[in-house]
């Protein structure tokens, strides 16, 4: 196991225009708090918001639409944030507290193209009060054709449905602080192997499951997969669970659920077979190696899928963790 230093994870405390920039696929949203600021309730701070993903088998896209943000302060006020075209470049999206004196402007982001570590940023910068927050609020968009929906292996495409109602939109309640002078900086990992699902009469339903973590705090397990693992018919992916010495489980809902998993590919560039889990909070974690990961129906206990090279890592802030199948 090599733990390596990386600075693609370093804090960094710098001011950023108070606009919108894509920079690949991940749901972010993160906090850089010490040296960065404070986290008095008077004056104003930055937020930096970008997404991420934990990639699913099955599909080719997984595209997901949303036309704003709500962010509700710990007092109650909430600030709803729009994606609007830019007056002066209709090509660019800039995001106004007002609603869009412009045309709208919605993102549409294929998460699957945010896997092993990649990010979209949905906010940079963006001025607001400094103090406590109690949630954000992606309002997604899924009453149209095409604006949120997957395509799956072969080319067929379906629309995605949120159970709960569109209007809900991908909610998480997790409190964080926007730093009097500083910029309040996360990432929000949405792990569509947990989220899609297909009914027993072949709808695809999005049930979001999102954690978020302080990009400050966090660092990657990565590394290579023994070819003679990837055996005919395989869907091979790494599952990472928190704690250790875990006994390794699929996905069903009931502990131990995986925080994450990353998908096992084919390097064109070595030939080997790679993985990478990004956006771990620094602590003890358990992975393991599975060569059923398409048969891991989120609701259901799924007997099939079985796992190998169960292990313990530990993973520290800004580095990266080595450790090979």
């Amino acid at each position: 196991m090599q733990v390596v230093d990386n600075p693609d994870y370093k804090e960094k405390c710098m001011d950023i225009p108070s606009s919108l920039r894509s920079t690949g696929l991940v749901l972010a949203f993160g906090i850089l708090s010490a040296g960065c600021g404070n986290s008095s309730t008077t004056g104003s701070g930055a937020l930096s918001l970008q997404i991420t993903d934990a990639a699913v088998d099955g599909a080719e896209h997984v595209y997901v639409q949303f036309h704003g943000l709500e962010i509700q302060s710990a007092s109650g006020t909430r600030t709803t944030l729009y994606y609007c075209q830019d007056s002066m470049d209709p090509m660019k999206t800039v995001v106004s507290a007002a609603a869009c004196a412009t045309p709208a402007a919605p993102k549409q982001i294929d998460l699957l193209a945010l896997a092993g570590g990649q990010a979209e940023a949905l906010l940079e910068g963006f001025t607001l009060p400094s103090g406590q927050y109690s949630w954000i609020r992606l309002m997604v968009d899924t009453a149209g054709i095409h604006d949120s929906y997957i395509v799956v292996s072969g080319g067929a495409d379906y629309e995605l449905t949120i159970p709960s109602g569109s209007e809900t939109g991908l909610k998480l309640n997790r409190g964080f602080v926007v730093p009097a002078g500083g910029n309040a900086d996360f990432t929000m990992d949405f792990d569509l192997r947990k989220s899609v699902t297909v009914t027993g009469t072949g709808d695809y339903l999005l049930r979001p499951t999102l954690r978020m973590v302080d990009n400050a705090m966090v660092g990657a397990i990565t590394g290579t997969v023994d070819p003679s693992l990837v055996t005919s018919g395989c869907t091979p992916a790494v599952y990472v669970f928190t704690g250790a010495g875990i006994t390794p489980d699929d996905i069903d809902g009931i502990a131990p659920d995986p925080v994450t998993s990353a998908n096992v590919t084919l390097d064109s560039g070595s030939g080997k077979y790679r993985y990478k889990a990004a956006f771990l909070e620094a602590g003890d974690y358990t992975i393991a190696y599975t060569c059923q990961a398409a048969l891991d129906d989120p609701m259901i206990d799924d007997k099939l899928v079985t796992f190998t090279g169960t292990t313990s890592v530990s993973v520290t802030a800004n580095t990266i963790t080595e450790h090979n199948f």
